[in-house]
């Protein structure tokens, strides 16, 4: 009887066992399941677009000593100072994308012309991959004065005494600008031109200085150094170089040097001016490292959620010791010279729903001829993939999402759906796979956007472009993630949920 209750007792301890692991394996399978799969919240309008705020914000205060800390807002946000309050959700997403093309036009003119160069990058090419040079960028300045480079903004003050004025972030250019009268030709602006004869710390640099030897293209009149920019988009700046100090309320720093433009002719997004964050010489970010004690570029941004739906949300700029965190995933950037002053990424796959697609690491790597690669952009809205790689992230990306219904393209968006009537949908997750085993698992919030203005179709916020093979790394898929750019170890960061 004894032998009987022990294998009893045994059969019982092997029947739990093997529940336990089956119940366990379920648990698993499905854990494993959720995670190749997020829930989209369909949600209606949170407000009326021509709803008026309460705009008396703090605009920008220092943080610590040696770090300066700027408020971050999308331009379209309903208390942005720029917004067109005339315009529907729906128009100001296709007024953006609308300037992502001319921002496109312009990267491709700067890769093209680079390419019949015959210009290589300063990139030492070690066991088939870039490795990055700590070499300056040094040639052809860029003033930003691309159209499209205006989806994010910052409000500081310029000279002495202070004026406060919005200006545009660009990760794509260098030099900074600024509208200043008198205007031969300006463009519309909310706050009053900038006055450079009534700032007592506004200088202009003579022709035979330094800093004007270094132009590319630059004048002289009456002794004072000029620039004029221009670009096949047909935008153009021109004015005189100079220095100004820029404060943020408690501090300032001097001697910043920036274009004061007579003439500018283009679509700016209404902003007064650009901050340019690029990597070159005379970016912002690189004038500010010295007197922020950094070695050298130091700066982190987190553009905010969902600000395409005219949502108030604002988030920071932080620039100094404090903006580059001491722990999180980091990937090195590759500079590329003949290009420039774009920060490059290096893209190794895409994975949907958590396979890999099957797409050559070759096909995100910078050419010897400067071309392709992958750019982070904070200028461009939405991310671009060559039509190649684009194909079979879509065409995957739509088998899994066969049982949703369809709806037609909406602008340069080819796989849309039609969610009216549903409270939530799941929807295949998206991975992005960087070098140094850095992967970033996007919100489904960063690339399935709302397109309409009663928050019923939804649109995969990815493109194809047929005629580079350049990438870009636009702002939807950028926004929640605190990005921080440590120039000193060329690194970047990207970290969820410190915005």
């Amino acid at each position: 009887m004894a032998n009987i209750v022990r294998k009893v007792s045994i059969f019982g301890c092997i029947i739990s066992i093997m529940l336990l692991f089956m119940i366990q394996s379920t648990y698993c399978r499905k854990t494993q399941m959720r995670a190749k799969y997020q829930t989209l919240h369909v949600v209606a309008p949170a407000l009326d677009e021509h709803e008026e705020v309460d705009d008396a914000v703090e605009d920008v205060n220092v943080q610590q000593e040696g770090s300066l800390t700027l408020r971050l807002m999308h331009r379209d946000a309903v208390d942005s100072h720029v917004r067109m309050r005339n315009l529907t959700r729906q128009q100001l997403l296709l007024e953006r994308i609308a300037r992502d093309e001319k921002r496109l036009e312009f990267i491709k003119a700067r890769i093209d012309l680079a390419a019949r160069n015959g210009a290589k990058p300063e990139n030492a090419l070690v066991n088939g991959t870039w490795e990055a040079s700590r070499a300056r960028f040094s040639g052809p300045i860029s003033s930003g004065q691309s159209l499209g480079s205006g989806d994010y903004i910052v409000r500081l003050g310029v000279g002495t005494p202070t004026k406060q004025m919005d200006m545009i972030i660009d990760t794509g250019s260098d030099l900074s600008w600024l509208q200043c009268s008198p205007c031969t030709d300006c463009y519309h602006e909310p706050d009053p031109v900038f006055s450079p004869s009534r700032s007592s710390s506004y200088k202009q640099f003579t022709c035979s200085s330094t800093m004007c030897q270094s132009l590319g293209n630059r004048g002289c009149q009456r002794n004072g150094c000029t620039y004029e920019l221009s670009y096949d988009d047909g935008s153009v700046s021109s004015g005189n170089l100079a220095s100004e100090t820029f404060s943020d309320g408690s501090s300032s720093v001097s001697n910043i040097v920036f274009g004061c433009g007579h003439d500018n002719e283009g679509d700016f997004s209404g902003a007064d001016g650009l901050i340019g964050l690029g990597i070159g010489a005379l970016s912002f970010a690189r004038q500010i490292a010295s007197p922020l004690r950094s070695s050298d570029i130091e700066f982190s941004y987190c553009l905010p959620v969902d600000s395409s739906n005219g949502g108030k949300s604002s988030s920071s700029l932080i620039f100094g010791n404090s903006a580059i965190p001491s722990e999180g995933q980091f990937t090195t950037y590759l500079i590329n010279p003949s290009v420039g002053p774009f920060y490059y990424l290096q893209l190794t796959g895409i994975s949907i729903a958590g396979s890999l697609l099957s797409i050559p690491v070759s096909t995100f790597e910078i050419r010897r001829d400067g071309s392709g690669g992958v750019i982070l952009d904070t200028g461009t809205t939405v991310t671009r993939l060559p039509m190649s790689a684009y194909v079979v992230m879509r065409n995957v990306f739509r088998a899994l999402t066969r049982n949703l219904p369809s709806a037609s393209p909406v602008s340069i968006f080819d796989t849309c759906y039609d969610l009216s009537g549903l409270q939530s949908a799941s929807i295949p997750s998206v991975q992005l796979h960087f070098q140094d085993e850095m992967d970033l698992n996007l919100p489904v919030t960063n690339y399935m956007l709302s397109v309409d203005d009663d928050n019923s179709i939804y649109c995969l916020a990815f493109a194809g472009t047929a005629f580079s093979e350049v990438s870009i790394i636009g702002n939807i898929q950028q926004q929640g993630y605190r990005i921080a750019i440590d120039g000193e170890n060329i690194r970047i960061a990207f970290i969820p949920g410190q915005c």
